[in-house]
């Protein structure tokens, strides 16, 4: 039997308590290890508990090390500060790895198999920003400053570079904006040239693309890219196209690392418009599932997981409304429990 391990979960708001409550029954039936600690965090962490990061759930992640979490609520504008961006800064989570496959056969894209992997802690997100007031406009000009650093450049893409070998793919491709932004992202795409060099020309291939002609190139033909590195807001919008290609957010799972800590999340947002209506897809939730069993040496739970969500939606046809089907979120989590039963 193999050893249990501990594990922090966040439902989360809006669907999020329906679609984790269906990965956490199929991962039972899976006979995944992980020992759940429950706990609240977004706009569930401010009712109960007047935090949307309530201290309990930090401890709770110090302790266990590892998170699968469902969409948590932000506020557009004014409110409470992301507890997304908060958990990486917390947790030094510098690393968001968004893989995108094809899953549905028939679509505007065919065979797409590629991961964006997306500096997590510095650029433009870091948040430097201020107004200038100009003749009684007290927001007359604004600016930010964005900050990449040369230890942090060289983690993220040492991390890619392991990542790819490690998953057997043939190429890295870093993405900048080096023709214009020369310091900002030329200290990227340098580190990573010399990184490459150093350590790892013998092992994959490294190619280069400025950002707007690599989002071009992804809609033309996503399949000439296989593993993509990149900085924080080039990632973040990377990470949106690439899902869009196959499927859109419902299809995309998340992997925040870090050196101390690892949280796995649906990428897409809480949906309160369908919030209790028992019609979510749960698809992101188990594929970042899957993903951290990958991440715990469960590589065989993964496999026969993801096997068993590929055989859900394309044999036995059992898909919920979002992908065209008329399947409801307990009837899909019922006939993928089925699937992983006979995998």
């Amino acid at each position: 039997m193999s050893p249990r391990i501990p594990a922090t979960l966040i439902a989360g708001d809006g669907i999020g308590p329906e679609i984790v409550d269906a990965t956490v029954a199929v991962l039972d039936a899976l006979g995944a290890p992980f020992d759940w600690d429950r706990q609240i965090a977004g706009l569930e962490g401010v009712r109960i508990a007047n935090d949307p990061l309530p201290e309990l759930t930090l401890e709770s992640i110090r302790r266990t090390r590892l998170a699968l979490k469902g969409p948590l609520e932000t506020p557009s504008g004014a409110g409470y500060r992301s507890s997304n961006v908060r958990l990486r800064e917390a947790f030094q989570l510098y690393a968001n790895v968004r893989p995108a496959r094809t899953l549905i056969p028939g679509g505007r894209y065919e065979n797409v198999d590629l991961v964006v992997v997306r500096e997590n802690l510095e650029g433009l997100y870091i948040g430097h920003e201020h107004y200038i007031p100009i003749d009684g406009d007290p927001h007359a000009v604004a600016m930010a400053s964005g900050v990449n650093t040369r230890k942090g450049s060289r983690r993220i893409l040492e991390y890619a570079f392991e990542y790819a070998i490690a998953a057997g793919r043939r190429k890295v491709t870093i993405v900048h904006k080096a023709n214009i932004m020369k310091a900002l992202t030329g200290i990227f795409l340098e580190t990573g040239q010399q990184l490459w060099e150093e350590k790892y020309k013998d092992h994959i291939a490294l190619d280069t693309v400025i950002i707007d002609a690599c989002a071009m190139k992804l809609v033309l033909n996503p399949q000439q890219f296989d593993v993509l590195v990149t900085t924080n807001l080039f990632g973040d919008i990377l990470s949106d196209l690439v899902a869009g290609l196959v499927g859109g957010l419902g299809m995309a799972p998340g992997a925040n690392i870090g050196a101390d800590a690892a949280i796995f999340e649906a990428v897409h947002g809480s949906a309160p418009d369908i919030a209790g209506k028992g019609i979510a897809n749960p698809t992101a939730i188990l594929l970042a599932a899957a993903l951290m069993l990958d991440h715990v040496g469960r590589h065989d739970l993964g496999d026969r997981l993801r096997r068993a969500i590929d055989e859900t939606l394309n044999l036995d046809k059992v898909r919920t409304g979002d992908l065209g089907g008329s399947a409801n979120t307990k009837q899909f989590t019922q006939a993928l429990i089925a699937r992983v039963a006979t995998g």
